[in-house]
């Protein structure tokens, strides 16, 4: 068989992939939950925005705001990673995702942060509410109150978690504006949004965040998914000193929501005049992580990787040529952190781990610990049956 005929059926299936993927997006981006935004992370400089004022349901970015809130008390001296977070009948009763605390038992401020941005825990979210603030209806004021200071202003908070409530509103570009701030306000307590998975006693527990295994060079922040939003995502990716935070909401499925953040991140980061990842090295994190689990590589999983890292490729060169990049500082890196490393959030003492170190360029992240690659969503942030669909993830 020649060469010419291969090539040719190669790029006619490569043609169709790309008509397809184009159609799917297009039905996405015009349903009514989609808004997205990109900006690069210094300046705030808009590089894309769709939809982006329009109000949408946070789901599970709300933990964001709780989060800024629970660094604000570590930055202040209220609390230390060691204090203990103490779990009511209330805050305990909330349904999934959660990590299960009963009613009585405590976790400490580090294992908090870790459920709520791997497990999405709502369980945690309430009981840290109620640690600052006495009541998570008290807490929701305080943090709409906060997202007004820091100019969200089309934001209201009803509850700590994201789950369900009409009133919990607000928009791509606030989303977008908090991650920044998280980034910018705590750089010592960002590499959190990077951890992959995290032991709780006896249960490895991994993070919803696909973003961190299959996309070069991003390193947080947070998913969500209630049935009212889709699912939404906030994230930030960093090439060449160049850090991009973006937010997508209304996908349909996390794999629809990742791709579509995927393909803006990557006519972004051109714009920019950033190098774009070799496709290999794209579908490269997924690959590995199924191999340090201790499983085979299915050839199938290698070639979907593969054909969707190069179709963000051809999508993003066929995009009008990159502006002159004026010179850019890099942003401080956040220093060294042992997060990544598989984190013991309820030892007695807390254990100092040394990052690991860095693989080469080509591997793309892939020395870091990695939990297995997904095979379902459900496991990940879809709710499993009809009984659930209300839990924010």
């Amino acid at each position: 068989m020649g060469v010419l005929p291969r090539l040719g059926r190669a790029l006619a299936a490569g043609l169709a992939c790309l008509g397809a993927m184009a159609a799917e997006a297009a039905a996405f981006t015009s349903g009514p939950r989609y808004a997205a935004m990109v900006v690069e992370a210094r300046t705030g400089e808009v590089l894309a925005a769709h939809n982006a004022e329009e109000t949408r349901h946070p789901a599970s970015l709300t933990k964001m705001m709780t989060l800024y809130l629970l660094f604000e008390a570590l930055r202040d001296g209220r609390l230390t990673l060691a204090s203990p977070i103490r779990f009511s009948a209330e805050a305990a009763s909330r349904p999934p995702s959660k990590i299960g605390v009963p009613a009585g038992g405590s976790i400490s401020v580090e294992g908090a942060i870790l459920a709520l941005v791997t497990r999405s825990a709502n369980d945690v979210a309430a009981a840290v509410a109620e640690t600052l603030a006495g009541s998570e209806e008290g807490f929701a004021r305080v943090m709409t109150q906060r997202a007004r200071q820091m100019g969200m202003s089309r934001t209201t908070f009803r509850n700590a978690s994201g789950l369900p409530d009409p009133e919990q509103v607000t928009t791509a570009r606030d989303m977008v504006l908090l991650g920044r701030r998280l980034i910018q306000d705590f750089p010592e307590r960002y590499h959190y949004f990077g951890v992959t998975h995290f032991q709780h006693g006896q249960r490895l527990i991994r993070n919803h965040n696909g973003m961190l295994l299959d996309y070069p060079g991003a390193d947080g922040i947070k998913t969500g998914y209630i049935h009212a939003s889709g699912f939404n995502i906030v994230t930030s990716a960093q090439r060449d000193g160049v850090r991009l935070v973006g937010a997508v909401f209304g996908g349909r499925s996390w794999v629809e929501r990742n791709q579509h953040m995927a393909e803006l991140f990557d006519e972004a980061f051109q714009r920019l005049g950033v190098r774009a990842a070799p496709a290999l090295a794209a579908a490269q994190p997924r690959v590995m992580a199924a191999r340090e689990a201790g499983g085979t590589v299915s050839p199938a999983l290698l070639r979907r990787a593969e054909a969707q890292a190069q179709a963000r490729l051809v999508t993003a060169r066929a995009a009008a040529p990159p502006r002159p990049a004026a010179t850019r500082t890099a942003p401080a890196a956040a220093p060294p952190s042992r997060a990544r490393s598989v984190a013991q959030a309820e030892a007695p003492a807390r254990r100092q781990t040394a990052s690991p170190p860095r693989a080469a360029a080509s591997a793309n992240r892939a020395a870091q610990p990695r939990p297995a690659a997904r095979t379902a969503p459900r496991s990940a942030e879809a709710p499993r049956a009809p009984a659930t669909r209300l839990a924010a993830n």
